[in-house]
């Protein structure tokens, strides 16, 4: 295995030089909650297009998608082409919550429906950022170092180690610092970085491999395809044409996590046109990410690469394959994926514990009492995080395994939620209470008898108790069927509920949904968007489209 040298090291340095200039420069004025949460509103449309795309793209992301290449070819591909769920984002979400006025995106659900909306949002928000996402991608960064930097000791911890700690440290230090500013300009930075150091492995790869021709030919049609049968036991046909927009719904257009950076936007326009940037960028992930996932997988076949395992793939590209200076830039790519969706999360987990808990416990606390506590919030989520890592040690596999699930497990009752409450005036803060609660505590229970049936012995099966064969069997379900299925019986109870109580108030759906709208609210809507908003747009459901056609064989 081929390690670093010291131009790979010059380049990473100089990677973290102009990360520290980003944050210094950015972070000199946070006077108030409004510029250390939202970055005083004054964010243009490049910034933001690149602070969605960076905080996308984790590690894991990099690495487990390049995996998912070298396991099962593009059929994964389907939530890199998630592009359009953006476009939903700046066409019809963003315009209720830039009105609104709101700093998260549960306080968006309180003035649509009601308190218990938003603390039921913000709690499940913080619990799952907390356990899922923080811990995967910190693990995650801890094995890229494991892998490629192997050699590296200190204070006798190993290379898994330092690179978790120190990362997890310096992210949470500018994101304590410099607030959703730092983050947004530092993730711009990271963006070009990312896309530059995985078009070097793709462009590398096939030129190892003997271009795109033999990639085609050597990975087979099924591989080449999107679409598996109904039958598929991992990705079925329904399940990724139904489940996966029911995820990415949500992810793109009610996470707080992404949300957050369009809510800084300096007006309605730049917001929808830092989702459109956005979007153009969500398509690359299938060519810089999976392909050369695709490509290792090739490439041992041909015995022109080693790696034990497809999650290995990206890894073994980078130390097989790369020369050095460009192996720094790769590996400054990962650390770019790492450190965005850290300080993304970092950030929007301080955000919403600050503004949708502390400020509701205080509401006459001061500006500077509220930038404090979010920074000290920061902090202990950051500190979380690093405790965390131990568990995530023994429980790894299972856990990343189901990450995916955990998804698909939460989203169905949120997308009901946000969609319908801004597309039918009538639904109302009961129906929205009664399907988030249960919608939780149903996929909950899912996951944990996923886990359950998972760890039972399939032989003894038959020989349990009729309830815990009932239970393997609920855990069994495909997550994108069981995704499906839990959408349904949200929408269902949704509209149930709202029609059997009392409609909303006129507060409750003044522009904050479509048939509430004033002829104001229309008009500035209109006037935000003019015939290049709708022509690139066009153009980037073109792209999907095509890329669609080209992968379905």
């Amino acid at each position: 295995m081929t390690t670093l040298v010291w131009l790979d090291w010059l380049v990473i340095g100089g990677y973290f030089a102009a990360v520290a200039a980003v944050v210094w420069f950015t972070a000199r004025q946070q006077s108030t909650s409004e510029d250390y949460f939202l970055a005083g509103r004054n964010i243009g449309w490049f910034a933001i297009g690149a602070s969605l795309f960076a905080s996308n793209i984790g590690s894991e992301h990099l690495v487990g998608l390049a995996g998912a290449g070298a396991k099962s070819g593009v059929a994964m591909a389907h939530y890199e082409l998630h592009a359009w769920c953006l476009l939903m984002l700046g066409w019809v979400l963003v315009p209720f919550y830039y009105r609104a006025g709101i700093y998260t995106v549960p306080e968006f659900l309180e003035r649509r429906f009601n308190p218990a909306c938003r603390w039921i949002l913000s709690l499940v928000s913080l619990i799952a950022y907390v356990f899922t996402k923080v811990s995967v991608t910190v693990y995650a960064g801890g094995m890229v170092f494991q892998t490629l930097i192997p050699e590296l000791q200190f204070a006798g911890l190993n290379s898994f180690w330092i690179g978790a700690v120190s990362v997890v440290l310096l992210t949470g230090v500018y994101t304590m610092v410099g607030g959703l500013r730092a983050v947004v300009y530092t993730d711009a930075m990271q963006t070009v970085v990312l896309l530059l150091g995985s078009l070097c492995i793709t462009l590398i790869g096939l030129y190892h491999l003997g271009g795109w021709s033999v990639l085609r030919e050597m990975n087979g049609s099924v591989r080449f395809n999107l679409w598996r049968p109904a039958s598929d036991p991992e990705f079925p046909w329904p399940g990724m044409l139904f489940a996966a927009p029911i995820v990415g719904l949500w992810y793109w257009g009610a996470d707080q996590y992404i949300v957050q950076r369009t809510l800084a936007a300096r007006s309605l326009k730049i917001a929808r046109r830092g989702t459109i940037f956005g979007a153009y960028l969500k398509i690359t992930p299938v060519f810089l990410f999976i392909v050369p996932g695709m490509i290792a997988y090739a490439l041992v076949q041909k015995g022109m690469l080693v790696m034990d395992s497809p999650d290995q793939a990206f890894a073994a590209l980078v130390t097989q394959l790369l020369p050095q200076g460009v192996r720094g830039l790769v590996v400054g790519g990962l650390l770019a994926a790492l450190m965005s969706s850290l300080s993304s999360l970092f950030n929007s987990c301080s955000t919403l514990f600050t503004v949708d808990i502390y400020k509701k416990l205080k509401p006459a606390a001061p500006e500077s009492e509220l930038v404090r506590v979010g920074r000290i919030a920061t902090g202990v989520v950051v500190g979380l995080g690093l405790l965390w890592i131990p568990a995530m040690q023994l429980v790894s596999g299972a856990l990343y395994e189901y990450l995916q699930s955990v998804q698909a497990y939460l989203a169905p009752p949120m997308t009901a939620v946000f969609f319908l409450g801004i597309f039918w005036k009538r639904i109302n803060g009961t129906g929205a209470v009664v399907t988030l609660v249960s919608g939780f505590v149903l996929g909950l229970a899912k996951l944990g008898a996923q886990i359950y049936a998972g760890i039972a012995v399939s032989d003894m099966i038959m020989q349990k108790p009729w309830i815990l064969r009932l239970i393997i069997a609920y855990g069994n379900i495909n997550f994108l069927l069981f995704c499906v299925y839990l959408f349904l019986y949200c929408c269902t109870v949704l509209v149930l509920v709202s029609l059997l109580s009392a409609a909303p108030t006129a507060a409750q759906t003044t522009n904050l949904c479509y048939s509430g709208n004033t002829e104001a609210g229309r008009r500035e809507v209109r006037e935000s968007w003019n015939y290049w908003d709708v022509i690139h747009t066009a153009a980037v459901l073109l792209l999907i489209l095509s890329v669609y056609l080209y992968f379905t064989g």
